[in-house]
């Protein structure tokens, strides 16, 4: 997908440090994505989310552990994304968990899940209508309930990066409990024109 923005992975024809960086301070320390979200990508995504296709989540896992190999992340633990307890309940499952646990059984990380919540529930991101709506969307939405992230680099595991603002609430709430960095990984990001 390259050229990237060196710090948030989203598309920049120079390859140099993007516009929205430049003029925000951000807690998350990089963000990577190997996919676009469009064509196969966002089918799999789809089935894996809303289609109950977990059995795909180890073949997806595996296409992140084959561009961490050739794009190493700084890491001693990965943690997902977490849900906000209603939405677990109507899915079952959360996605980026499973991606989280096969991912780190490929590359022989551990895996923290008990730490990171998400305690303030909104609407779904994808149906945020800008950027400044979903940045309100996670102000305050995720807390981190333990110290078992202190000390240690995280690699935040999600489905589909937008806009990072989800990834930048999280990476808030890890380093409040002394995480040293927090670099985000998502399967797909969405291309913002």
């Amino acid at each position: 997908m390259p050229p990237i923005c060196p710090k948030c992975g989203s598309h920049q024809a120079s390859g140099i440090l993007c516009s929205n960086c430049r003029a925000t301070q951000t807690e998350i320390d990089g963000i990577r994505s190997p996919f676009r979200f469009d064509g196969v990508t966002r089918q799999a995504i789809h089935q894996l989310k809303y289609s109950n296709l977990k059995a795909i989540s180890p073949c997806l896992a595996e296409l992140l552990a084959n561009y961490l190999e050739s794009n190493p992340l700084p890491g001693e633990v990965l943690v997902p994304v977490p849900l906000h307890p209603k939405r677990l309940r109507e899915r079952g499952y959360n996605q980026s968990k499973l991606l989280a646990w096969e991912l780190g059984k490929l590359i022989n990380v551990p895996v923290i899940e008990d730490c990171l919540i998400r305690v303030k529930e909104a609407k779904p991101q994808v149906k945020a209508a800008n950027l400044e709506e979903r940045q309100r969307n996670v102000i305050d939405a995720f807390s981190c309930r333990n110290a078992r992230v202190s000390g240690k680099q995280v690699i935040l595991i999600d489905d589909v990066c937008t806009s990072g603002a989800t990834l930048e609430s999280c990476a808030q709430a890890l380093k409040s409990k002394g995480a040293i960095s927090v670099w985000g990984l998502t399967l797909a990001r969405e291309i913002q024109e």
